[in-house]
């Protein structure tokens, strides 16, 4: 199973909340994280049946901004 990750602008767990219903319905209930802590505010999805654009657009949709990183 391979990893996508983004930088988002999530800063905290109330933008974690917003986005959750969004990203449930494009990749899946418990096939993603965001990691909030960091810097770079990392959203992590497993899942390799999942294009990045359908990730860039759930998180454009609830109103934030991510970017694909290696």
């Amino acid at each position: 199973m391979s990893t996508l990750r983004f930088k988002t602008n999530l800063q905290c767990g109330g933008c974690v909340r917003t986005v959750t219903p969004f990203l449930n319905e494009a990749v899946g209930e418990g096939l993603w994280a965001v990691d909030v802590s960091t810097e770079q505010k990392v959203l992590e999805v497993k899942d390799n049946q999942v294009d990045a654009s359908v990730v860039l657009n759930a998180v454009a949709e609830a109103g934030f901004e991510a970017e694909e990183i290696q």
